[in-house]
């Protein structure tokens, strides 16, 4: 089979296709022949930094990233029983661990995936896995129907999942973005929108009940400057907060966590659900063929992505 390989973390030009023995599924692993995967600023943060790519698959090279992947089940192990071959299935998979998805076959445990509705695409699917999962396991247990949700970057692969996430959960949300997007985010369901660029979302916000953070540094600080005491906060780039911010939220009584993502097949059903009730929608903006993965990184990386990347197979 083919598959995208790294020999060593670096530049774009370090992701090589290459032919490897395809994988065999463990007992309670599945075989996936990927259709398509998703791309994820986590993947070009791996693929550029040689101690996080180590910290995350050792010694062992070539890697193959991603973790991302939507396909059809070509073998099944012994034990599995929740699918057979020829089901559509996606997931995000052994996050973040070794998810080797940057493969036309990629063997996943079954129980961090979850059927493909009937009537949506690989594409879609594959869409929404990483991004869609942060965004259900951020918001799904700390916002209830009336709380005011500021959802930073709305115009992202994980912020445009949030605003829709936010919405079904009864939130007024506010979310920022270029003004280029006004029209993206009020159309995903915000009902208000900050120009970020022409506009200090701390001026012109009050009594905000949860804050969900993109960025750390300095964003992070005013978020939890404006949110109203006894709120959230809850950011994903990094668990390491400044001093000035953890003691601001001590002093305001603000609740401030670190939030990782978990591959988990009953949360990738729910995305399922929500999939086939039309009460999600991915947004995909720029799809790729698998020999260009690199240009799918470069998009990604270039900081002004609409909604999703996604690599065909």
């Amino acid at each position: 089979m083919k598959a995208v390989l790294l020999d060593q973390a670096g530049a774009i030009d370090q992701l090589t296709l290459r032919d490897i023995e395809k994988p065999t599924p463990n007992k309670n692993e599945i075989l996936i022949k990927a259709k398509a995967l998703s791309i994820n600023p986590v993947d070009f943060k791996v693929r550029g930094n040689e101690d996080v790519l180590t910290m995350i698959y050792g010694p062992e090279r070539p890697a193959i990233i991603g973790w991302d992947v939507a396909g059809e089940v070509e073998a099944v192990g012994e034990e599995v029983t929740a699918f057979k071959v020829g089901d559509r299935v996606f997931g995000m998979v052994n996050f973040l661990g070794m998810g080797k998805a940057y493969a036309e076959y990629v063997t996943a445990p079954y129980d961090q995936l979850s059927a493909i509705p009937q009537g949506v695409s690989y594409e879609d699917a594959a869409a929404t896995t990483l991004a869609a999962l942060t965004a259900l396991q951020v918001l799904r247990d700390k916002v209830t129907h009336g709380d005011r949700v500021l959802i930073h970057a709305g115009s992202g692969g994980v912020g445009h999942f949030a605003i829709q996430i936010a919405k079904q959960l009864g939130a007024w949300v506010v979310s920022t973005s270029s003004s280029k997007n006004k029209e993206f985010i009020s159309n995903l369901g915000a009902d208000h929108h900050i120009d970020y660029r022409a506009e200090a979302f701390e001026e012109v916000l009050e009594n905000i009940d949860f804050v969900f953070d993109m960025f750390n540094g300095e964003i992070l600080h005013k978020s939890v400057a404006l949110v109203k005491e006894g709120g959230t906060v809850i950011s994903i780039p990094s668990p390491e907060f400044s001093t000035e911010t953890k003691n601001l939220a001590e002093e305001k009584n603000v609740h401030l966590a670190f939030h990782m993502v978990q591959s988990n097949g009953a949360d990738m059903s729910q995305l399922a659900n929500m999939l086939q009730n039309g009460t999600l929608t991915p947004y995909v903006s720029h799809q790729f063929p698998f020999d260009k993965i690199g240009d799918a990184h470069a998009q990604l990386e270039s900081g002004r992505t609409v909604g999703k990347v996604v690599v065909i197979l």
